[in-house]
């Protein structure tokens, strides 16, 4: 059975997706309500600031980054509830056309983004040391990592399992085929991040960047039958942005062992990674797990 495929054998309403995704979306609200009765409790600190980011700068860090983080495991439960209630699904056939979730490719997923990009971020710090500010204060990373190891894959494994799980066969269901789920999941994942405030300091176009995250990641889901890539890729992805460097600009505002300060830019490092790193993962993933007949894959109607 393939991936997209399993919601062909059951009775499925499109209707039903737009339903599901309403109540995930009630339910994340719910889970900002913590850190919006903290904000409020803060009015000295709230008093004269103007923009989020601004706000973030100014309140605790760790605690901060674990009220942001909580609406994602408010929702995950109901994930489940809404696969196996409303859509009488398995969660397993969320994840993956395989009869069990693969670790092996998700801890090699992780592995392999997380040295690259761990390597990128040194590659950076040796080439300019001037650009970054050395930031390692010991109990205040390990309450870090602690809240980072736990929070950050719930926050990963809810958005993969939303946008390249539930949506992207809910829209197999209204489009009856595999290319329009990937780019209509993979254009909402980017529009998503409108509002984050790397779009304020970069521009506009750094939603390409995010669109075009969210294809490849969509890709390598439609070709491998499964979010089990996916899934690690994004936690790697996440964990070393919240780790090992941040900048005041970042929607990840933590006390990393970097802090970037140089002025960023838009340009060449957009193009390398969605037209260079991304398709040589995308090499990599597909000969170790030799993926065959492309575009039945990613273009096929059923």
């Amino acid at each position: 059975m393939r991936y997209l495929e399993q919601t062909k054998i059951e009775n499925k309403r499109f209707i039903d997706y737009l339903k599901g995704s309403l109540i995930f979306v009630f339910f994340h609200i719910i889970g900002q309500i913590p850190l919006s009765l903290y904000i409020i409790s803060q009015s000295d600190i709230v008093e004269g600031v103007h923009t989020q980011q601004d706000l973030f700068n100014n309140l605790p860090s760790n605690l901060t980054l674990f009220l942001v983080l909580l609406p994602f495991a408010v929702v995950l439960p109901f994930v489940y509830l809404v696969v196996t209630r409303l859509h009488d699904q398995s969660i397993l056939s969320l994840i993956t056309a395989r009869n069990r979730v693969d670790y092996k490719k998700i801890f090699f997923s992780f592995m392999l983004w997380g040295s690259v990009s761990t390597l990128m971020v040194f590659f950076d710090y040796w080439i300019s040391p001037e650009d970054f500010t050395w930031n390692f204060k010991p109990l205040t990373f390990l309450t870090l990592f602690l809240i980072s190891i736990v929070m950050i894959p719930l926050q990963t494994t809810l958005e993969e399992i939303i946008f390249r799980g539930y949506l992207l066969q809910g829209f197999g269901v209204l489009f009856k085929n595999r290319w329009m789920p990937l780019l209509t999941s993979s254009t909402l994942f980017g529009l998503l991040h409108l509002w984050n405030p790397e779009i304020d300091k970069l521009g506009i176009h750094l939603i390409w960047y995010y669109i075009g995250t969210g294809l490849f990641l969509g890709l390598i889901t439609l070709m491998d039958e499964g979010l089990e890539l996916a899934l690690g890729f994004h936690a790697a992805n996440n964990l070393v942005t919240a780790l090992l460097v941040t900048a005041s600009w970042t929607a990840f505002q933590t006390e990393s062992l970097l802090i970037d300060n140089s002025e960023p830019s838009l340009g060449v490092e957009l193009v390398i990674t969605l037209l260079l790193i991304y398709p040589l993962i995308v090499f990599i993933f597909a000969k170790k797990y030799k993926w065959k007949n492309w575009l039945s894959q990613l273009t096929n109607k059923f």
